[in-house]
């Protein structure tokens, strides 16, 4: 089985680099963030036209998640959002168990700067997010975690520490609500797999040149349970998009699982 996540910025808007990525590339499952699309505006035939159907938790203009799966496999028991979010709270939270694995999308708030509302935002959704769990998921399960953190989780996941370290996506705060997270019972399949590598990024700003010089952050994460962990065969993040003209500025992460 081949789980992906990416974060799209914007579907319709790369709706040929995703259907063409799909195509090529084909996970039995890709979880999309930043759809920024509402759910009657989804483009579902096209995705049908390259083999996939979606299920979606979609706004206008900001946030939205979605999770596609190959025709023929079954998307049951869908959860969106976090159990204590109001009908009109951000879309960022969409969960399907798909073959037996559960999957949670999930599209963490960016938080803006360190100190702000937004930021305590942030840091109040991880928290609600690992409660969520606690609710709903057990460290046993065939369960993964993936999607846009907006966290990168140790320093060898940032290509310049001393321009980011305890800035906004690298502060101790965000850190210690991801490492609650793993805690629960998650690995981050990535970095145990390429363990000490340094400069794998899935994230780059458009600006000076930094996707061309390497200058970017892991912030596009995979969190399985253990059991699940064991039997991951390869984590990947291909930046065969990224390359692209008017790209998303994140690549996809592509685990496959035995």
């Amino acid at each position: 089985m081949r789980i992906a996540t990416w974060n799209v910025n914007s579907v319709r808007s790369r709706l040929d680099q995703l259907t063409a990525w799909l195509a090529r590339s084909a996970p039995d499952v890709l979880c999309m963030q930043e759809t920024k699309v509402e759910d009657d505006l989804f483009p579902h035939a096209a995705l049908a036209e390259v083999g996939y159907r979606a299920v979606t938790f979609g706004q206008k203009t900001y946030n939205g998640v979605a999770i596609a799966a190959k025709l023929g496999l079954a998307i049951e028991d869908v959860k969106r959002n976090l159990d204590d979010d109001a009908s009109d709270a951000q879309r960022r939270l969409i969960a399907a168990t798909i073959e037996g694995v559960r999957i949670v999308n999930v599209y963490v708030p960016n938080g803006q700067a360190v100190g702000t509302a937004a930021f305590g935002y942030k840091l109040d959704w991880l928290g609600r997010l690992h409660r969520d769990l606690l609710g709903h998921g057990a460290p046993d399960q065939d369960l993964v975690v993936c999607g846009d953190f907006n966290v990168a989780p140790e320093t060898l996941d940032v290509h310049d520490p001393r321009l980011w370290e305890g800035g906004l996506l690298c502060t101790s705060e965000e850190r210690a609500a991801l490492k609650q997270l793993l805690e629960w019972g998650l690995v981050d399949v990535y970095r145990d797999l390429h363990q000490g590598e340094p400069g794998l990024y899935s994230w780059w700003d458009y600006r000076m040149g930094a996707f061309r010089k390497n200058r970017g952050l892991r912030i596009d994460l995979a969190l399985c349970t253990r059991g699940l962990a064991a039997r991951c065969r390869s984590a990947i993040i291909d930046k065969r998009p990224r390359e692209l003209e008017r790209p998303s500025d994140h690549a996809p992460v592509v685990l496959e699982i035995a």
